[in-house]
């Protein structure tokens, strides 16, 4: 019988049939992607981080899985704290990140996250974890998640009391335990079968994580299907279990708002939709020269400079494009930050020396670039009355889109850039190296701090050049890009 382990009981919670695969039929789960890894990375640094929380604490080798259990088995006579403490007990395995004694004979489990607050995957993890060690014969008094606190500004080293902070989740996991011998029983009769379950997709293929199989089991969906349907969420679930597929199949009766509608009837017509007189009004609020912006950024969970807080994003890079007149050829300006110091300062000061004090600063999703400019005046209190100014300037191109004053069926439902820009001038972001913000942001983590917060890593020259030309190569085209698209809504 194999065993079901924590993190494939949540598996098995998510998707049966993603927990047969993953135990069954291994070579389907692919490699974690860049995202993903990155992810597994910072939870690492993270959770060591954590343990400075518990000084005297004994560390337990999770690489040697038999070893971990027969030492965990050694070491809980000494009431010590443990750290990846593993138990194995009738076929279900589990190790606790933090596992502290109280009292004369009781535990308290620790589970340490690299998010800011308590998920209910979170709750259902520590309740595999709690009925293991209760099946062992460990009396367990209370749980814990220690997560990112989130208010923590970094002032010289990383202070790991204060970066942390304490949930009492016992409640919950008292509650999210009920029925779990039920389940894991259930689960150990689908790892046994010889078929994996027919588990129809569904909202459960993202939540609470994007299932690996994802790729596999939507294939057979065709291009623009109904859960490309505009903020579908259960109509797209009732289309789907009503046998409808297609967005341009969707009868003219089912309830759609009306920016479905208009998705609707492009869907069918194959034609955009395009509302000139909303359009026109966008066009006539601009003001040249026109400042087309675009800002890439990085965050990661322990801050790595002074008077940065967690996940607060270090804005790295800018493109702009300034077209001094309508027809004019735009003339194009960027920043990339060099070495490993915070580059804010040199980011917000460059910027402003490109950055004219009169026409429109045009971007895609303004909140965004917003705010990190506001953040940088807190930083800079120096550059708050410039800042001030600065952003009552921004304009929107996301609006137009978003609004379905413009929409193509080749949107499919998106106002992203990444499917305006194919939609309304042919041109995208087919074969770059760098084509998603996220990945722009991990590959500047590598080349500068050669990985998650400064972990050693030594990166080649060569390397570190060719990731600087594909970043600019990247952030070019997101400004470049809103050119085109303003071009092609003039000639509308």
């Amino acid at each position: 019988m194999p065993l079901l382990t924590k993190s494939k009981y949540l598996l098995g919670l998510q998707c049966p049939k993603c927990l047969w695969v993953a135990i069954n039929d291994k070579t389907k789960i692919p490699e974690p992607d860049e995202s993903l890894q990155h992810i597994f990375d910072q939870g690492h640094l993270v959770g060591e981080l954590a343990k400075k929380n518990f000084p005297g604490g004994i560390d337990i080798d999770a690489e040697d899985f038999i070893g971990n259990v027969d030492k965990t088995k050694e070491l809980l006579k000494k009431r010590k704290t443990l750290f990846e403490a593993g138990i194995m007990i009738d076929n279900i395995y589990s190790r606790a990140d933090v596992l502290k004694p109280v009292g004369k004979n009781e535990w308290d489990i620790i589970e340490v996250k690299s998010s800011t607050q308590v998920k209910e995957v979170n709750i259902h993890d520590v309740s595999f974890q709690k009925h293991c060690y209760k099946k062992y014969g460990l009396k367990i008094r209370k749980c814990f998640l220690m997560a990112i606190n989130n208010q923590y500004v970094r002032q010289g080293p990383i202070d790991a009391k204060h970066l942390f902070v304490l949930h009492d989740i016992t409640e919950e996991v008292n509650s999210a335990i009920i029925g779990i011998q039920e389940r894991i029983e259930e689960m150990f009769k689908i790892i046994s079968s010889d078929l994996a379950p027919d588990i129809n997709i569904g909202k459960h293929c993202a939540n609470p994580y994007p299932c690996s199989l994802t790729d596999d089991c939507w294939k057979f969906l065709p291009k623009n299907n109904v859960f490309n349907l505009y903020r579908g969420g259960k109509k797209s679930v009732e289309l789907f279990e009503s046998e409808v597929l297609e967005i341009k199949d969707i009868p003219e009766h089912f309830d759609l708002n009306e920016k479905q509608r208009i998705q609707l009837k492009c869907a069918k017509s194959g034609k955009c939709h395009i509302n000139k007189e909303e359009i026109n009004k966008f066009l006539e609020a601009l003001e040249y020269p026109l400042y087309y912006l675009d800002f890439e950024t990085y965050a990661t969970a322990v801050p790595l400079y002074d008077g940065l807080r967690p996940y607060q994003p270090i804005p790295f890079q800018f493109s702009l494009h300034i077209q001094k007149s309508k027809g004019s050829k735009p003339e194009h300006y960027s920043f990339l930050a060099e070495g490993d110091k915070d580059p804010r300062k040199e980011f917000v000061s460059k910027l402003k020396e490109v950055l004219g004090d009169k026409g429109s600063i045009v971007v895609y999703n303004q909140s965004f670039e917003i705010g990190c400019l506001k953040e940088l005046a807190k930083l800079f209190p120096e550059y708050e009355e410039w800042v001030e100014s600065t952003v009552k300037r921004v304009v929107d191109l996301l609006v137009p889109f978003r609004s379905f004053h413009y929409h193509h069926p080749k949107q499919e439902g998106s106002a992203s850039i990444k499917k305006v820009l194919p939609a309304v001038t042919g041109k995208s972001y087919d074969g770059m190296e760098i084509a998603q913000g996220d990945i722009a942001s991990l590959r500047y983590l590598y080349i500068t701090h050669g990985g998650v917060n400064g972990a050693e890593a030594k990166v080649k020259s060569e390397e570190v050049t060719k990731v600087r030309k594909d970043l600019e190569k990247y952030c070019k085209l997101d400004t470049e890009g809103m050119v085109w698209i303003v071009g092609k809504l003039e000639e509308l």
